[in-house]
């Protein structure tokens, strides 16, 4: 039985606490709270669905632009941890802050949505590069499977509480009305995510770094100016980035524009919040599965495996008709969604120099943003075109396509040479 030492259960423990802004905001009752508050305003919601996937795209814009200045200045011991509490605090303020939003302004909704959305995203960035202070190598599949597994089930506790409150709202059970009980669920959120950090904020500390210097702005900008003038030493880092800067993009969208899609297509409110909640209790031991098949298969493979599945979602997704055909297809996402993302953690942090984690997790933070500022992009365009959300859905498949060209370029881990492996060391 695999067991997690304190400091990566305390570490893991931050996808228990994050995932409750996962769930609650970025998928399931702000998209669906936005889309009832812009319907209302007089917007149709082919147009409600292209805003909220521009809002995502500002979101992941300006977070990709500083990622990497962020992560390579995080690399001087002592700051990790500070550039993740800023971006913590950030978020957990932001999703508090929803719940005061007048019912009618749908332009505050999403400024506040992309504050948290950066608050979120930002924190990842340095809570990601922790892996290679938590753990051993031989240990990453696993303790990164085990992260997003447990965030699965973390999730399912506060969604759940406000799933029941926005639906015995709904059905005049409760006092309140629905907007009033999606605020409360907000609240719920960001309490959740500041409560179940802590052990975050105690227990993971930097280990590896480098020493503070002189101008360390001036510095890190330096260095990554190296890391670029000695790309060709980086090769296999940088080809599988190419490769995560596609399918990722296309995982992303599909979370992120997933509740807007169903509703599009006619499935009620109260029905995709029970499907989202399950897809999280099916997400859970598959993602853990992914981590246990990829010790015996590879990461790799398991990533082509992840890319396949994603690959027939798009098709099945375009051809979506019924509410069996919508649980059909959360099911289908819930058994790859944790895997495809903790197995990319894992091998990235494989393929780094530990010292400088940060300023490596920092470009794969900007491929992974810049990734999502195309893929919603791309579907509000098309759908937007076309006025059918599943052309939006089949334009995605393209970027599995070419992700999964370009990984097969990148060579596993241990068949990195010792003469390249030896640069990235030092």
């Amino acid at each position: 039985m695999f067991k997690l030492t304190k400091t990566e259960k305390s570490w893991a423990l931050y996808d228990w606490a994050n995932s409750a802004y996962s769930m609650t905001v970025t998928t399931a009752i702000l998209p669906l709270y936005f889309k009832s508050v812009f319907n209302n305003a007089g917007g149709a919601p082919e147009v409600s669905t292209a805003y909220w996937g521009y809002a995502s795209s500002i979101a992941t814009l300006f977070l990709a632009i500083i990622g990497p200045i962020l992560g390579t200045v995080a690399d001087y011991k002592g700051y990790k941890k500070k550039f993740f509490n800023i971006f913590f605090i950030m978020g957990i303020i932001a999703t508090a802050m929803l719940a005061l939003v007048p019912d009618a302004s749908w332009v505050m909704l999403l400024v506040l949505y992309i504050l948290s959305s950066i608050g979120f995203s930002g924190a990842n960035v340095f809570y990601d590069a922790f892996l290679v202070d938590v753990t051993t190598e031989e240990r990453m599949d696993k303790v990164s499977t085990w992260g997003f597994g447990l965030g699965y089930i973390g999730s399912t506790i506060p969604f759940i509480i406000s799933m029941a409150i926005v639906m015995l709202a709904g059905i005049k059970t409760l006092p309140i009305s629905v907007p009033t009980a999606s605020k409360i669920a907000f609240v719920i959120t960001a309490v959740w995510w500041l409560v179940f950090t802590i052990p975050m904020l105690k227990g993971v500390h930097q280990v590896h770094g480098i020493d503070v210097e002189p101008n360390p702005i001036f510095n890190s900008f330096k260095r990554i100016g190296k890391t670029f003038k000695n790309i060709k030493q980086h090769r296999k880092v940088f080809l599988f980035l190419l490769a995560y800067f596609f399918y990722i993009d296309g995982v992303d969208t599909i979370i992120k524009m997933a509740s807007s899609y169903g509703s599009d297509l006619g499935v009620d409110s109260n029905t995709l919040l029970i499907v989202l909640l399950v897809t999280q209790f099916v997400a859970f031991p598959f993602a853990i599965l992914y981590g246990r098949l990829a010790e015996k298969y590879k990461a790799k493979t398991m990533l082509f495996v992840g890319i396949i599945i994603y690959t027939l979602i798009c098709i099945y997704g375009y051809f979506l008709k019924t509410k069996l055909d919508f649980w059909i297809l959360a099911m289908l996402v819930g058994t790859s969604q944790g895997g495809i993302q903790a197995l990319s953690r894992s091998y990235f942090g494989k393929l780094v120099p530990k010292e400088n984690s940060n300023e490596f997790f920092g470009f794969y933070n900007i491929f992974g943003k810049f990734a999502a500022v195309f893929g919603p992009l791309l579907m509000g365009i098309t759908t937007q075109i076309t006025g059918k959300s599943n052309n939006g859905v089949l334009s995605i498949i393209v970027l599995f396509i070419v992700g999964g060209i370009i990984l097969t370029r990148v060579p596993d881990n241990n068949e990195m040479d010792v003469k390249e492996k030896a640069f990235l060391n030092k």
